[in-house]
């Protein structure tokens, strides 16, 4: 409570930069959402058949896990905002722990499906 008290506070003390720059960051979270994210969902959803259905719902998880990392990675992967005078903005490997994070979710699919295809999600009872 007292930390939303605090961040009300620090919103309103520069109130129409601030309610601006916050209306910018709400539009954009919404325009992502709508425009990349549901799009992709869909689209994912859509080109699973072809998958094992086992396999088709973690693909769809993972496709849609990447796709909000990635467009919250957007900047650091882009290295925006780097500057020359400050040596300790950004200065990981960012494009490293992406990668590591694709792994993982490769590894989280692999894993699920093989777990749903013993669970018995493999087998279609059309066929």
């Amino acid at each position: 409570m007292a930390a939303g008290v605090y961040g009300a506070l620090m919103l309103l003390d520069d109130a129409f930069a601030a309610l601006f720059s916050v209306a910018i960051w709400l539009a954009g979270g919404v325009l992502l959402h709508d425009f990349v994210l549901g799009p992709l969902a869909v689209a994912a959803g859509r080109l699973t058949p072809r998958l094992p259905s086992a396999t088709r719902a973690p693909v769809v998880v993972a496709v849609i896990v990447l796709t909000a990392i990635t467009l919250l990675a957007i900047p650091v992967l882009g290295r925006f905002g780097v500057s020359p005078g400050n040596p300790t903005l950004l200065d990981r490997n960012y494009w490293a722990g992406w990668s590591g994070i694709v792994a993982l979710l490769a590894i989280g699919v692999i894993l699920a499906s093989v777990v749903r295809a013993r669970r018995g999600h493999g087998v279609d009872p059309g066929r």
